[in-house]
């Protein structure tokens, strides 16, 4: 698919990955429609957009509330369309043993990214069958092929992500709707900031052997990934190639990540 003339949804597109990737699709032709919760992050990355040529729709929301997202949908469909690609790229949650989680933390964690992209998607999808074309490309992270210590709430969401992604693309493979996923591994953003500690939980063997990506990379792959329609990808090439080995020796993979994890 080329991006030029598309409109693309991103949620999450106030800052890091989402922020990159709306960036880069504008400059690419893209018409975006950018959704977050805060206005003024947004309006600023529209503001980059602009000064580049390009065109970006600003719709606050919080992915995570139903209504909100439908109403959201109903003005979008109406002054803009309906979107070619949605990329759910909203995501939240700390990295923490079980015990530390309270039960709300635990349902935030599955607001964003599962709930997120599920209304979103959902808000579109009749079109889309309709229409027989589109593209749904789900933003997620390499935890969810794998469980190490230490961040019990955030592996489950993800992998809650993963569920989802590969259900969904069952539902529509007679459609014309495509489906992909792009997990990428250590990335660079503001999500460390935000989220004391969940650094130091990080695997050892992900800094020994893995490149930290930057939002800018990634977005790079998700633009790729547009144009491909690649089901999965996993950037950087040695985590594809760690996920790929995973299924023939869960056993090593797993004593190393629970060796290198976090400890009590």
């Amino acid at each position: 698919m080329k991006l030029s003339g598309k409109k693309i949804l991103i949620t999450g597109a106030s800052s890091g990955i989402g922020a990159a990737t709306a960036v880069l699709a504008a400059a690419q032709g893209g018409e975006m429609i950018l959704q977050a919760r805060s206005r003024d992050k947004l309006d600023q990355v529209a503001d980059r957009i602009a000064s580049a040529g390009g065109t970006g729709h600003v719709y606050p929301v919080d992915a995570a509330d139903n209504a909100a997202v439908e109403s959201a949908a109903a003005k979008i469909k109406t002054e803009v369309g309906v979107p070619d690609v949605i990329i759910n790229c909203a995501g939240a949650g700390r990295w923490l043993f079980a015990d530390e989680t309270s039960g709300e933390e635990a349902r935030q964690m599955m607001d964003a990214p599962y709930f997120a992209a599920f209304f979103t998607t959902r808000a579109f999808l009749p079109e889309m069958i309709a229409r027989k074309s589109g593209h749904i490309i789900n933003i997620n992270s390499a935890a969810c092929f794998f469980a190490f210590p230490g961040a019990t709430g955030y592996i489950s969401a993800r992998w809650a992500l993963r569920g989802f992604n590969d259900a969904l693309r069952e539902d529509l493979h007679t459609t014309g709707v495509k489906v992909s996923m792009v997990a990428p591994g250590k990335v660079a953003t503001p999500y460390f900031e935000t989220n004391e500690g969940a650094e130091d939980r990080i695997p050892g063997i992900v800094d020994m052997f893995y490149p930290t990506l930057t939002s800018e990379q990634v977005a790079r792959t998700i633009v790729k990934t547009i144009r491909s329609r690649k089901k999965t990808v996993v950037p950087p090439l040695l985590m594809s190639a760690t996920v790929a080995l995973n299924p023939f020796m869960p056993g090593v993979i797993r004593w190393l990540m629970r060796k290198t994890g976090a400890k009590r």
